[in-house]
């Protein structure tokens, strides 16, 4: 079976949900003024290359330059962007995130610990949520506590990610951006409260850490900083929580693979990144060309919006065979889940550890685990983005 033949989809209104080829590898968009990437080797070339295809979509916006572009690690180009990520890089390593287990283990039993075998409960709600948002808000010194007000604020984000384009700027996009930057003032705002008390007070915290940091003997701004808090706890949380329901539903609509995880927990990593091959949370990455190039048998002008489709890519046929099967056996899963080159997701290691502990513990504690069959999940809205808003699970 494949996970195209299940019952459930994210978005079948997308060619590759429904195991279909792309209408082409680089396609443009009319009506939206911007051009779709959704070959492998177009995808890479595209973000591997900063200084043609550039993250900063300042210019999309100008209207919120001042506000959300300052610090903000995935609207920014080397050198300036290297200088930024080298302050928190030694948080994310190897050595550090593996620091964390013990930690994330212990709110993985204390998220769980009032659902009980025989029992029902939402995935999302009791722990693919929370457990990310608890360890991303403790690394930064926020409260966890507060966690229900970024759900509602990224969601919100989310629901409004095609509201920046070249194309006509219609009175609809004015409103989904007006929304956008009305989230955003929520989260900035309520980072910034914190930013101001670190600068008086600070603690052994990551909020202090860039309070404090200097690039090129400067110290960041306020804006800087809260921008750059931010990205961690946005991007800290919502590919783990996709990653957790995603593996979950692949491994529910294969029985077989659910089985040999179970067996042999070595295979756990494995079918987590087959579900970030074949459902990537964040499905697609923006890009603005600064001249005129090609990509593959394309012209594009300068100043042009470039979408990278990285869950289509991850599915093309001239990389993967079988390209819209779950296979945990999959011997080459180079996907793109995480992207490519400069930009690639510096908390990747942390949600891989997340999500593979959770799993573990899951399967642990419930040796029945399942999908509730009575209770069809949620997907998030937005063609850009896979995950589930809720899933019920029978233990």
């Amino acid at each position: 079976m494949t996970a195209t033949g299940t019952r459930w989809t994210f978005h079948p209104d997308q060619f590759w949900m429904r195991g279909e080829e792309p209408p082409g590898r680089v396609v443009r968009d009319p009506d939206k003024g911007l051009w779709n990437v959704y070959g492998w080797d177009e995808s890479l070339q595209v973000l591997g290359a900063p200084e043609t295809f550039s993250s900063d979509l300042s210019v999309l916006a100008p209207e919120g330059k001042r506000q959300i572009f300052p610090g903000n690690l995935t609207t920014m180009d080397p050198p300036d962007h290297t200088k930024l990520r080298k302050i928190v890089s030694g948080v994310f390593t190897r050595g550090m995130v593996a620091a964390l287990e013990p930690r994330i283990k212990e709110l993985t039993l204390e998220l769980l610990a009032g659902t009980e075998p025989g029992s029902s409960f939402d995935l999302v709600e009791v722990l693919a949520h929370p457990l990310p948002v608890i360890v991303i808000a403790e690394l930064l010194g926020v409260p966890a506590s507060d966690r229900h007000l970024f759900r509602e604020w990224v969601a919100k984000l989310l629901a409004n990610n095609q509201s920046f384009s070249t194309g006509e700027d219609t009175p609809e996009l004015r409103a989904q951006r007006a929304e956008t930057f009305k989230q955003i003032e929520n989260l900035s705002g309520y980072l910034r409260e914190h930013v101001e008390d670190r600068r008086v007070k600070p603690r052994d915290d990551l909020l202090s850490r860039l309070v404090e940091a200097e690039v090129d003997g400067q110290r960041l701004s306020t804006p800087e900083v809260v921008n750059f808090a931010f990205v961690l706890l946005v991007a800290g949380h919502i590919t783990t929580t996709m990653l957790l329901g995603n593996t979950i539903l692949c491994l529910d609509a294969h029985p077989r693979a659910m089985a040999a995880v179970r067996e042999d927990r070595e295979r756990v990593p494995a079918a987590i990144e087959e579900s970030l091959r074949l459902f990537s949370p964040l499905a697609s990455l923006r890009r603005v060309t600064t001249e005129e190039t090609r990509i593959g048998d394309a012209e594009i002008a300068a100043r042009q919006v470039v979408m990278v489709w990285t869950a289509v890519a991850s599915r093309d046929p001239r990389q993967f065979d079988a390209p819209h099967t779950f296979d945990i056996d999959r011997t080459a899963n180079a996907h793109l889940a995480f992207g490519r080159g400069a930009h690639f997701c510096m908390g990747a290691p942390l949600a891989r550890l997340e999500g593979r502990l959770a799993l573990n513990i899951l399967f642990d504690r419930y040796p029945g685990l399942r999908r509730d069959p009575d209770r069809e999940p949620v997907f998030m809205p937005g063609a850009n983005v896979m995950g589930v808003e809720s899933l019920h699970l029978l233990t």
